[in-house]
């Protein structure tokens, strides 16, 4: 890592963005917590306020950010590469769970922030870049519609999951990633159904267009 006196202001929100979840969680996405994080990192305080001008929002979205790359380093290519595109995607947003899981008072706090109206245009790109960091891990290359709509419905995916989250106290947050899993089993039995119906044989690979466009239906 760069010496903490030469660093970009890239590299300081980077570096702040995990402590300063730790002390929103008690004094809210606010400068107090900047200057908490800086202090605790070893950053002059007011370097890391201008780092984070943009306020809460550019705070949340660096957090965001380290919860993208820690999902990256927790699953790297290599220990997806033998799984199934269902299971990659349910590894996926559970390694987001886990790193999530010691600061949800700050991801409820955070979820509050961006869902005011004027950050809506934040809070979505926020989304999508979450879902496409999620697809490129799992191998995705579409560049056609189906790009689109996969990261469209992984979004909804993800956010219903993170509701259930937010109040899951379930051990290990099991009823978290059960609703995750009963919301693509869900998917894949009505995929199966249907090409049962169309007289498709039932063994063949379901496609993954098909699949990722249906997974905003839970199972009833």
């Amino acid at each position: 890592m760069s010496d903490i006196q030469d660093m970009t202001l890239d590299e300081i929100r980077a570096l702040l963005a995990p402590a300063l979840a730790r002390h929103a969680a008690f004094d809210g996405w606010r400068p107090q917590a900047v200057v908490m994080a800086a202090q605790e990192k070893g950053v002059d305080a007011d370097i890391a306020q201008l780092a984070f001008a943009d306020g809460a929002v550019a705070m949340i979205d660096a957090w965001f950010a380290s919860i993208d790359a820690g999902m990256i380093a927790a699953l790297p290519a290599g220990t997806l590469a033998t799984l199934s595109i269902r299971k990659k995607i349910i590894a996926l947003v559970e390694a987001r769970l886990t790193l999530l899981a010691p600061d949800r008072e700050a991801l409820r706090r955070a979820l509050a922030i961006m869902a005011l109206p004027t950050n809506a245009a934040r809070a979505g790109k926020l989304a999508w870049r979450a879902a496409d960091a999620m697809w490129r891990a799992a191998g995705d290359t579409a560049t056609d519609f189906a790009h689109y709509s996969k990261r469209t419905t992984l979004t909804a995916v993800y956010a219903a999951t993170l509701l259930v989250f937010l109040d899951d106290e379930s051990d290990d947050h099991a009823d978290s990633r059960a609703f995750l899993a009963r919301r693509i089993e869900g998917v894949m039995r009505f995929e199966k159904a249907k090409a049962q119906f169309r007289g498709i044989n039932g063994g063949e690979r379901l496609s993954l267009s098909r699949f990722i466009g249906r997974l905003r239906y839970p199972a009833i």
